[in-house]
């Protein structure tokens, strides 16, 4: 590849990738937008959803959860509160989980309880939303 962009994508945990690549399309807080070699730069809020990463023509699709994206002169960089790879779960258990998730909210005692059930939730259906989509 002689025309790429380097790209880091971090958790707080760790850095789950840095290298080369030719394209990453981010779901920010005001719509999807893709980062292509020498793009200019700009910061965005990113929403729930797919980061779609293609290297040598190959797409990975990354779930991420809030955070910020950067592009700078030198690449980009996503800094993201949670990331799971996309290729790693389990659609029937991520269902399961769901309606496990809903019924919690229903047998919610206290509205704290029933926020915190219902942010599970919604959690759960992002990540659906995005392995789906």
């Amino acid at each position: 590849m002689s025309d790429t962009l380097h790209f880091d994508l971090v958790s707080p945990e760790r850095r789950l990738f840095a290298g080369k690549v030719d394209q990453v399309v981010v779901p920010g807080a005001e719509g999807d937008f893709a980062v292509l070699p020498k793009h200019a730069p700009f910061m965005s809020v990113i929403r729930p959803g797919a980061i779609t990463v293609t290297e040598d023509g190959k797409d990975t699709r990354t779930f991420i959860r809030g955070g910020f994206a950067e592009v700078t002169p030198s690449g980009l960089t996503i800094l993201a509160e949670e990331a799971i790879d996309l290729a790693d779960v389990d659609a029937d258990k991520l269902a399961q989980d769901i309606t496990n998730a809903g019924e919690d909210v229903g047998a919610a005692k206290d509205d704290a309880e029933r926020e915190a059930a219902q942010a599970a939730l919604d959690a759960l259906t992002d990540l659906q939303d995005a392995l789906n989509g």
